[in-house]
């Protein structure tokens, strides 16, 4: 499929730019937020996006006992809603309904299913306004990356309602003169899905968008950290006419919902987007029903810089997608290994550019860097520069909270990492930029590999022998040479080791929620002898029935 308008827009968009707390309530938006938040939060209520509840059967639904959640913009500390908190009851009652509107919504043909989410895919792209509000609201990345993140998702849902159109199945060539053998492509059935907070909106349309195409139905669990964006999507969905049943959110208490997942024989698939951790614990479970499973695990992406690289095209490359949410991505450059002969140079060119970024709310003008999501994160950043610092690397920029408080955190560069520092075996996920010297082509093969995650990895040279040499080595799922800004939706994303299994995006996702079945029709030259004489005995009906026509207007 070539790339359509949201595509093309989301690239240039992209270029610029937990158990939750419980108490006692109906789910609300809360009343303590800022002046630009609340005329976002405005719109978005004008718009009629702000949902609170879960959504079951095509029902917006408190939880059982009446407890809500807090949800909180990163930016202020300040709670922007209370969002039903579920569990197991609503989960299991969710999955009921999945399961039930299955039945149906697998008998729609493919193109009937296409046109609903095409009017879902509409629906995205004319609020897209709105719902990058709500992602800068609940997630806190600048409003400029909150619209890409809308057009993001566009072209996911778009490339998924357009491909399965063209699920096509095989005719097997036959063993035997009298059979016929042949390949189908089913729906698998019920699919549980869990999404993370850093792109709330584009990681739901990558799950749920392909299984629904294929046929099959979902229960999503976003985060608690952001789940508004879901239940925004979810609405525009029903406002699509996608029937009830199809689509169905549950959020709250996570460990009840995931376990509710694992334990039900009616959930045939479980995607997992998250840490590895996490992912390791879920697969463990999902293996007492033996589901399909599809885990996109955590990341250490190592960037590998040549003295022959294009020094402009490496540091804008790496910015776009180092800085791009804060750092908070799975595809973002964790260790970046630099030969010797260009290191310099290079950290000169860095230093200014990475000086160039403005860090602020994500409502104010200009700002290309947000906060971190939590406390959390921020606490495990600050440990991992701190543990590098006391292992002799060296702060050239940054390297501490910012000052606008909350969970700001400076853009920083670290020069002199070693492999022995924690930031060089963990995912950092903030906008820290983590610099090793390397001599030879092998020493920098070894550091990239020498992980247990294998997600994304990129490659800065000029020479393009060694780009195929180095790109066939690294053992990495997603590979960009001279380029960060690699994902899209027309393309497998995922990775190898611990960083997950299957892939998602392109037509391969799709394998994820299908079931491949073999038909082998037996006795095949009886059945073609049966419909031979059939059509002989229709022939000569036809000729009796002309005869006695013809009877009939010479007797009048």
């Amino acid at each position: 499929m070539k790339m359509g308008t949201a595509s093309k827009a989301s690239k240039t968009a992209y270029q610029q730019a937990h158990t939750p707390s419980v108490s006692i309530a109906g789910s609300t938006v809360g009343d303590r937020i800022s002046m630009d938040a609340k005329s976002a939060m405005a719109r978005v209520q004008n718009a009629g996006l702000l949902r609170t509840k879960g959504l079951v059967g095509g029902k917006w639904m408190d939880a059982y006992d009446r407890k809500t959640f807090e949800v909180y913009n990163p930016a202020t500390s300040e709670v922007i809603a209370n969002v039903a908190c579920m569990g197991k009851l609503e989960a299991n009652d969710a999955i009921a309904s999945a399961h039930a509107a299955f039945s149906s919504w697998s008998k729609v043909t493919a193109n009937e299913r296409s046109k609903l989410m095409r009017k879902w895919y509409d629906l995205l792209i004319s609020h897209q306004t709105e719902l990058g509000q709500l992602i800068t609201l609940e997630q806190g990345k600048p409003i400029a990356e909150g619209q890409a993140e809308v057009m993001i998702a566009a072209d996911l849902l778009e490339f998924s309602l357009e491909e399965v159109k063209r699920l096509y199945g095989d005719i097997i060539p036959q063993t035997q003169v009298d059979r016929r053998m042949f390949v189908l492509k089913q729906p698998v059935g019920v699919v549980g899905a869990i999404t993370p907070w850093n792109l709330p909106l584009a990681m739901v349309i990558q799950k749920v968008s392909p299984a629904m195409a294929c046929g099959c139905t979902v229960v999503l669990k976003p985060s608690e950290l952001t789940p508004l964006s879901a239940l925004a999507a979810a609405d525009l969905a029903l406002q699509a006419g996608i029937p009830p049943g199809v689509l169905n959110i549950v959020m709250g208490i996570a460990p009840e919902i995931g376990d509710a997942f694992l334990a039900s024989p009616k959930v045939r698939v479980f995607s997992f987007t998250g840490s590895t951790a996490v992912g390791k614990m879920l697969l463990a479970g999902a293996a007492q029903t033996v589901k399909k499973t599809s885990m996109e695990l955590g990341g250490n992406a190592p960037t590998i810089i040549f003295d022959d690289a294009d020094l402009e095209v490496t540091v804008k490359a790496l910015m776009s997608v180092k800085f791009f949410n804060s750092g908070q991505l799975c595809i973002a450059p964790n260790r970046i290994l630099v030969q010797e002969g260009v290191h310099e140079k290079f950290v000169i060119a860095l230093t200014e550019a990475v000086h160039t970024l403005r860090v602020g709310h994500g409502f104010d003008e200009g700002v290309n860097q947000g906060p971190l999501i939590n406390q959390a994160t921020l606490h495990k950043v600050e440990s991992l520069v701190e543990d590098a610092v006391s292992k002799g690397a060296k702060v050239l920029v940054g390297g501490k909270r910012h000052s606008l408080g909350s969970t700001f955190y400076e853009p920083t560069i670290l020069v002199d990492v070693t492999s022995d520092m924690l930031l060089s075996r963990t995912e950092i996920f903030g906008p820290v930029l983590a610099l090793q010297q390397f001599k030879t082509e092998e020493e920098a093969i070894h550091l990239a590999n020498d992980i247990n995650e294998g997600l994304a990895g990129y490659i800065y040279t000029e020479n393009l022998q060694r780009c195929w040499r180095v790109a066939e080595a690294l053992e990495c799922g997603l590979v960009g040479v001279n380029d960060g800004i690699i994902p899209t939706a027309i393309a497998p994303f995922g990775g190898c080791k611990q960083s997950g299994l299957g892939r998602e995006g392109s037509k391969y996702g799709l394998d994820n929620f299908l079931e491949i079945k073999y038909l082998c029709l037996g006795k095949y030259g009886v059945i073609l002898q049966g419909l031979d004489l059939m059509e002989e005995l229709r022939n000569k009906l036809l000729m009796v029935s002309t005869f006695l026509q013809h009877e009939a207007i010479y007797a009048d």
